[in-house]
This record gives C-alpha cells, sequence and structure tokens, in this order.
C-alpha cells in the first residue's frame, strides 16, 4: 500500500478525551489511492471518524463515504458507482496485555465473535491507512456498468468423429 496519505495521530494525544477527526485527501493523494487499490480514478473520498481512549490503546469509529471510478467487467467502460462503509476498529500498543494471543494449533476463532485489536508497529495510528482499508473492502472485484448484460453464445458443439465418417459413408455410392 503506499504510503502517500497518511494521517498519524499519537496515542499520547487521546489522554484529553475523544477526538472527532474529518479526513479528505487532495487530488494528488486520491491518485495515489487509485492506484494503489487499481482503480481509474478516486474523484471524491472523505471519512468522519471519532478517536476515543480504549484499554491501553484506542477505538476507532466512523463512516466514510466515496466516489470511485472502475472499468466495467463486462464491456470494459469506465463508470464512476458511489461507496460508504462504516469503521469499527481497536488498536493497542505493542507489548500490550490487551493484544491478541499469539496463533497456535489449538486457538480456536469464532468468526462470529468481534475481531481482536490491531497492534501498532509505533506511537502513532495511522487513520488515513484504516480508511483507505475499509474503501478497499468495499471494492466489487468484478464491478459491471448498469444496464451492461454479458451475452454469452456457446460455440457450436463440435461433431463426433464417427458422425463425420458416418456422413462420408452416406456420401458415396
Amino acid at each position: 500500500m503506499s504510503k502517500a496519505w497518511t494521517t498519524p495521530i499519537a496515542l499520547h494525544e487521546l489522554g484529553r478525551g475523544p477526538r472527532q477527526v474529518r479526513l479528505e485527501p487532495d487530488a494528488a493523494e486520491r491518485a495515489e489511492v487509485a492506484a494503489a487499490l487499481g482503480l481509474q480514478s478516486l474523484p471524491a473520498l472523505t471519512a468522519e471518524l471519532t478517536i476515543r481512549p480504549w484499554l491501553d490503546g484506542a477505538e476507532i469509529s466512523g463512516r466514510f463515504e466515496a466516489v470511485v471510478e472502475q472499468l466495467c467487467s463486462v464491456s470494459l467502460e469506465p463508470f464512476e458507482q458511489p461507496l460508504s462503509g462504516e469503521i469499527a476498529v481497536q488498536v493497542v500498543p505493542a507489548g500490550s496485555p490487551n493484544a491478541a494471543p499469539e496463533e497456535d494449533a489449538d486457538t480456536e476463532l469464532d468468526p462470529e465473535g468481534p475481531d481482536p485489536p490491531d497492534v501498532l508497529a509505533g506511537e502513532a495510528i495511522d487513520l488515513a491507512a484504516y480508511v483507505v482499508e475499509h474503501l478497499s473492502l468495499e471494492i466489487d472485484p468484478f464491478p459491471r456498468k448498469a444496464g451492461v448484460e454479458f451475452e454469452y453464445d456457446a460455440p457450436p458443439e463440435p461433431e463426433s468423429p464417427f458422425a463425420v465418417l458416418k456422413k462420408l459413408k452416406d456420401q458415396k455410392p
């Protein structure tokens, strides 16, 4: 993932309470994000986030709105579509006792249970990275422009070698 758009916030800054953040990358940053996600372009992207202290880390919640331009997987024409999604993530610093235990063969994961908190590599949370991650999960890998239908004509059945021989036999006088 390209680091063209980053918005770090230090964990120690959250000691004063929750923070409201609005993120909106400029055109160059959106172009870098679009290239990293395999999009034609990213005309719009905004996110409204709340970051609050959580255990010894932080909880990030909010919503993003975007407009993505992709190529139709049927007609190969570019088209735009709006996307939106929710963001809900908990993060803890490295070495935290609240981090998920290391996975081993005996660990069973509950697919319906809550996700374990992410472990930060440093002392700062990159809010933009979480927005891009959640945006990437909403992108349709096989986009189809509205009104475009896939038309498939099956190839003709190949004649069996025996049918060809029978025709040849029938043609002889």
